[in-house]
């Protein structure tokens, strides 16, 4: 990029563009999908963007348009700002919803607020509590401000060791998320609990990432870290307690832990699992007696990170795909012409695909054609498919080597509990058509936002929670799993109970090709 040229990253998308020094924002941005209803004028607001790395200038249409506090935050209207500077910017119109949790739960007697945070690596979720009551009094979301280093745990732990200062970023904006979540009742807030992966743990707990950027991936620091508010700069009573409960072992997180409490898998007496799906799979199976758990390399394919025309599950993503007759539907986020498909919908694609024989079990795209049409313009390639095949290869052997280990098989489990955003929003059926799980339908469960569920439930618990065993397995070092990983790969062929063997109209291949 020559000096003249400054480059601007728009979230939730990840989208890129280079633009002149000094070029209006209106001009840069326009052509990307941002809408400025009031042509530039700066009178409604409807061009907001949040600078989450880079500085634009706040002007007197920002001060109208914005509170105080909103500006602080770094939002401004894109139709008043130039590009003087390499950019990250969050579009309002971009919207994505982040995953949270309606569960109140029963109170503890403890008196006070407690706060709960989810600390992922796209999105954080807190909610703040009555201890006494359970109750939730309020919810804020935010998007990791990491992301302008990259959008998965090995471009984080990279920048990190670049000497790049991943933590304070992270500290100051969950602090003016607590700020906001406590409106004026911060002397109230009794206590912090944070969960999440392996590497949020270590990054805002200030740990060294460089065990974690080879093998074996093992971290001398698992355990859970204690803080108070003044090693945070947080505005908190010197009496609040700030704990990041501790991870399990590998890329296994807090969040893992939290997910075992949500379920209840560590006081039933049937064996149950939890699959929690993102560029770092996890998985946990087990019950009162034991549990065993792993991660799984799954790379970004779930969130739909390596795919041509992927995109998060924000405004203008396809998030599901079905059948209806011969034609294929595509829901959008936002009900806007499309612009890229997002993980869920990608699973349902290549569902849809192999139920219409596009698609074949060995992942080819049939009839010798590279490309599969979703909705125009977005279609699939043949390297997309590849890409979802050694995702779901990764989660489905993991998956079969810890049931292994526990002497069991799928039929042996009552239930399988699918966390997190993906698992939330994705169908059931595509994913079992794809081999990603392999069980009976009824046992299968979207289990929302276990990980700020269970970080809830250990804010409340009068006492530490009683946990079994937990054995944390590296899949890495397994010596059946790249024959178990190369078995994986291959999607399930079609059974009796299917319509597999109709034939897919190839014209809108060759259609969507030609264009």
């Amino acid at each position: 990029m020559s000096r003249d040229q400054v480059r601007i990253r728009l979230e939730p998308l990840a989208l890129e563009i280079e633009t002149p020094v000094g070029t209006q924002l209106i001009k840069a941005l326009s052509g990307q999908g941002i809408e400025f209803p009031c042509g530039g004028t700066g009178t409604c607001g409807g061009c907001a963007v949040r600078v989450l790395s880079g500085s634009l200038p706040v002007t007197d249409p920002d001060r109208t348009a914005f509170l105080p506090e909103q500006l602080a935050l770094g939002w401004r209207l894109a139709c008043q700002a130039r590009a003087l500077m390499p950019l990250v910017l969050e579009c309002c119109q971009w919207r994505m919803d982040v995953l949270t949790d309606d569960a109140c739960l029963i109170g503890s007697g403890k008196h006070g607020l407690g706060i709960a945070i989810d600390l992922g690596t796209t999105t954080i979720a807190a909610q703040i509590l009555d201890l006494a009551t359970g109750k939730v009094l309020a919810v804020e979301t935010e998007l990791n401000p990491q992301a302008s280093f990259g959008s998965d745990v090995m471009s984080r732990i990279c920048a990190a060791l670049q000497g790049n200062d991943l933590t304070t970023m992270l500290r100051v904006l969950l602090g003016q998320l607590i700020t906001r979540l406590a409106r004026g009742r911060e002397p109230e807030v009794a206590e912090v609990i944070l969960v999440g992966n392996t590497v949020m743990h270590h990054l805002f707990s200030g740990c060294d990432v460089e065990p974690l950027s080879h093998a074996p991936f093992a971290s001398p620091n698992l355990v859970g870290q204690t803080f108070r508010p003044q090693d945070l700069g947080w505005h908190l009573p010197a009496t609040c307690t700030i704990r990041f409960a501790p991870c399990l072992g590998g890329f296994v997180g807090s969040d893992i832990l939290a997910g075992i409490l949500a379920t209840g898998i560590a006081q039933s007496d049937h064996l149950m699992a939890l699959v929690d799906l993102g560029t770092n799979g996890e998985i946990a199976i087990g019950n009162r007696f034991g549990i065993v758990c792993a991660s799984a390399a799954a790379g970004p394919a779930f969130e739909a990170g390596c795919i041509r025309m992927g995109t998060r599950a924000a405004t203008g993503a396809i998030s599901h795909v079905s059948l209806c007759g011969e034609e294929i539907h595509a829901d959008v986020v936002g009900d806007v012409e499309p612009r890229g498909i997002c993980g869920s919908g990608l699973v349902d694609a290549i569902a849809v695909g192999l139920r219409t024989g596009a698609i074949l079990p060995s992942g080819r795209i049939a009839n010798g054609t590279k490309f599969f049409p979703i909705a125009h313009p977005v279609v699939l390639c043949q390297a997309d498919v590849r890409e979802l095949q050694l995702a779901k290869g990764a989660i489905a052997s993991g998956f079969k080597l810890l049931l292994r280990r526990l002497d069991a098989t799928a039929g042996d489990l009552k239930s399988i509990h699918l966390a997190g955003a993906f698992g939330n929003y994705v169908q059931i059926e595509s994913a079992l058509r794809i081999g990603l799980l392999e069980a009976h339908r009824e046992r299968v469960y979207a289990a929302g936002n276990t990980a700020l569920r269970g970080a809830k439930m250990l804010l409340v618990a009068s006492r530490e929670s009683a946990l079994p065993p937990i054995e944390h397995v590296s899949l890495a070092t397994d010596i059946d799993f790249q024959d178990e990983f190369a078995n994986c790969m291959r999607f399930p062929a079609a059974d009796d109970h299917s319509q597999e063997a109709e034939t897919y109209n190839n014209s809108k291949i060759a259609d969507t090709r030609e264009r």
